[in-house]
């Protein structure tokens, strides 16, 4: 299930105006399109379960240009069969770089953030994807001024179809945070939000993904019921979604409105829904989101 705190991929890294950056990702990064922007130096630190998804897609960034660093060997053999260079040292990620995604896991961070303080100086830009811990938390652990914002992404950013929402801290400005929304624009929709949105973008998008996956599983096999192969009834659902997920973004209808067009008196699709609606699925949607939410929040004060 993909959780709070799961790491996505990154798209086309647009420096702008902001000149030669130095990044170092501390997680797992995978689509780095430098575009026409010049050279970028890549860092990675925590390669290690979910870390792994996104490492397929570099993108126009060299694969020598990015710097991965694990704990172990068995996390970095995935970046080194990439040409990527890899490390155990952390302080090299901030010796090499200027941009620094944190994505360990949440109760690993604050050990990390103390090993890696004493490097952290005014120039770099820290991104913390550790669910849970807040931006509060995370100034309190860096030196003071340090720009850093907190991000959450999801998976379908692997495929340039994500999720994500991130909020700033107190050091972090205007430019910053366009900064880092013109790097991730293409892995998806990014969206500025108040940090308070976070743990809610984790319950609905974050482990959202799972929840349209166990969907699409039961529309297939409702198909396999009816008499369909399983292969054939798993694409046609997964084509579905997809279609009515487009319909609905460039739509700008609300989603009632949208099935409500869909349905005839007494057709097939009324029917359907009436089913829907008696096993509670509308409710238990909410409440799935609502759970979600809460353990992202408990995360945060374990």
């Amino acid at each position: 299930m993909w959780g709070p705190g799961d790491i996505g991929t990154w798209g086309p890294w647009d420096v702008g105006s902001w000149g030669h950056w130095d990044v170092g990702d501390i997680g797992a990064w995978g689509y780095w399109n430098v575009g026409t922007w010049g050279h970028w130096d890549v860092g990675t630190l925590g390669c290690g379960g979910v870390g792994t998804l996104g490492r397929g897609d570099i993108g126009k960034v060299p694969a020598s240009s990015i710097l991965a660093s694990a704990p172990s060997d068995r996390n970095l053999d995935a970046w080194r069969d990439l040409g990527c260079r890899t490390t155990h040292c952390n302080l090299e990620v901030l010796q090499e770089s200027t941009l620094v995604f944190l994505a360990t896991k949440p109760h690993i961070l604050p050990g990390v953030l103390q090993e890696i303080r004493p490097a952290v100086g005014p120039q770099h830009l820290i991104v913390s994807l550790a669910a849970g811990v807040s931006l509060q938390k995370l100034q309190r652990l860096l030196p003071a001024g340090t720009k850093v914002l907190r991000l959450m992404p999801n998976l379908p950013c692997v495929v340039q179809a994500g999720a994500m929402v991130f909020a700033r801290g107190e050091g972090a400005s205007d430019e910053d945070a366009a900064l880092l929304q013109n790097l991730l624009s293409s892995c998806g929709l990014c969206e500025e939000v108040p940090e308070s949105y976070i743990n809610t973008h984790t319950g609905l998008s974050g482990s959202g993904v799972a929840y349209v996956y166990l969907f699409a599983e039961a529309l297939a096999e409702g198909a396999v019921k009816m008499g369909m192969p399983g292969g054939l009834a798993s694409r046609i659902a997964a084509q579905t979604l997809l279609g009515a997920a487009k319909m609905l973004l460039e739509s700008g209808e609300h989603p009632a409105k949208l099935r409500g067009d869909v349905c005839t008196p007494g057709g097939t699709t009324i029917h359907g829904l009436h089913q829907l609606e008696k096993g509670a699925l509308r409710a238990t949607v909410m409440n799935a989101v609502e759970a979600a939410t809460q353990r992202a929040r408990d995360v945060g004060e374990d």
